[in-house]
């Protein structure tokens, strides 16, 4: 996925006794690190571009309270030298490893610890002061649906600075990996509205919930992650940009982000406001919906851009159908699907005023899951074969059961019948007593 932003080097370093460039860089030495980017002919830095890039924070002669200084030496270890067999991701900003540290545990006993180590390229897209960002933010605020940072590196050596990130491992990969199939099972609808709501309550954390707003700048599938219980967290902080003061409609930034999410507005104009991520987020909803990217050129012309293609189907629930992720098997409630769509229609809103702010979204969210859940306690289980059912049926019913037990909604699949385009899919799954059902109902 094609990204827009500036790019920035970093360079400089000191010697210890014996002349090598090995000592490790103190922490205020780290955040005020001249760039040469001018001289290498790359971009200006973003912050003279940007004023204000850096988040606020306390100032401090040391890194975040509860972050650790990891060695370059450690991570090196950790990750088998950033052997090829450990890496778990790889973009603008450089690689992610995953690697085994040993950390403090709550008794103070030592432990270990499976954590994403990320090695920022020093000729790549993020830079110094996205770094920089990342720590100054995730060492000091905790939110159960932000990753949790849990050290970081500046060392200088031979090669010039090293720049690592170390986090929680985040077992399940990304949104993204499941949506593009990258993973071998799909994620079930109920799985899709939770993971949902759990990244809507992080970026409301961001916008409404701090001492000041944040704006993450972007927001996509990629850089949401879930862990071994499928619970979501916003991840990669390098691009969040400071909120407007009070007063102020917006802040005038330069445009960073990633083709596909970024907001009209924000795009033409460089006017951020948090209603950037609220649209952000609308694309994302119908990326769970269809288990399509935002932007995808390997489709024809007509569907490579996700909005557009879903346009002429999004508002008519008899179409509804021709949009969903065909992975899904027709498993999902009918409803809640219409009520998710209507919500991602609002967040993208071509007026920034008319989304809803994200706290909004997430009593949204809420409702739509209470319906979706309230729904499926009116099911049929096809699990038992009934004696008047002739062979084919038996078969049937017995292959089903030994896979797994089916749960229909009865609403779901009356409309299935009733639609020419679901007949197939209607006589494949419904065949014997249920079909008989339908066809003696009033």
């Amino acid at each position: 996925m094609k990204c827009f932003h500036f790019s920035s080097g970093d360079a400089g370093g000191t010697f210890d006794d014996a002349g090598s460039r090995v000592s490790r860089l103190s922490w205020a030495r780290s955040l005020s690190i001249a760039s040469t980017s001018s001289s290498l002919g790359l971009e200006p830095r973003r912050a003279e571009l940007d004023p204000g890039w850096d988040l606020p924070c306390p100032a401090t002669a040391g890194p975040p309270e509860g972050l650790r200084a990891f060695a370059f030496s450690e991570l090196k270890a950790a990750t088998r030298g950033f052997g090829r067999s450990l890496l778990i991701g790889e973009g603008g900003f450089g690689c992610v490893y995953r690697g085994v540290v040993t950390v403090a545990g709550d008794d103070g006993a030592a432990e270990t610890m499976d954590v994403a180590v990320k090695q920022l390229n020093r000729h790549g897209l993020q830079g110094h002061k996205e770094w920089v960002t990342e720590v100054n933010f995730l060492g000091v605020v905790k939110h159960p649906n932000l990753v949790k940072l849990v050290g970081y590196c500046a060392e200088d050596d031979e090669r010039g600075i090293q720049r690592l990130l170390v986090y929680e491992l985040m077992r399940n990969k990304s949104l993204e990996d499941h949506l593009l199939s990258r993973v071998s099972s799909a994620l079930s609808w109920s799985l899709r509205l939770k993971i949902a709501l759990d990244a809507a309550r992080g970026l409301a954390y961001l916008h409404e919930e701090m001492d000041f707003q944040l704006i993450f700048r972007d927001f996509k599938t990629s850089n949401i992650l879930l862990d071994e219980d499928f619970n979501a967290k916003l991840s990669d902080f390098g691009f969040a940009r400071h909120g407007p003061t009070a007063g102020v409609g917006h802040v005038e930034t330069s445009v960073v982000g990633t083709v596909g999410y970024a907001a009209p507005e924000y795009i033409h104009t460089g006017k951020l406001t948090a209603k950037s991520d609220v649209w952000s987020f609308g694309v994302v909803l119908y990326e769970l919906v269809t288990g399509r990217r935002s932007l995808d050129r390997n489709l024809p012309r007509s569907e490579q851009k996700l909005l557009e293609w879903v346009k002429p189907f999004a508002t008519d629930p008899k179409k509804l159908h021709t949009i969903m992720d065909s992975r899904l098997e027709g498993k999902y409630c009918l409803e809640s699907a219409q009520n998710l769509v209507a919500l991602a229609n609002r967040c993208l809103k071509k007026q920034p005023k008319s989304r809803p702010r994200m706290s909004e979204v997430v009593e949204m969210l809420d409702q739509i899951i209470k319906t979706s859940n309230s729904e499926t306690t009116e099911t049929i289980t096809s699990t038992s074969i009934s004696p008047g059912e002739d062979a084919a049926d038996t078969k049937k019913l017995s292959r089903d059961k030994s896979s797994r037990s089916r749960v229909f909604e009865i609403k779901d699949m009356l409309t299935l019948k009733n639609n020419s385009v679901g007949r197939l899919y209607w006589r494949s799954l419904a065949s014997g007593p249920i079909a008989r059902m339908a066809r003696n109902r009033p």
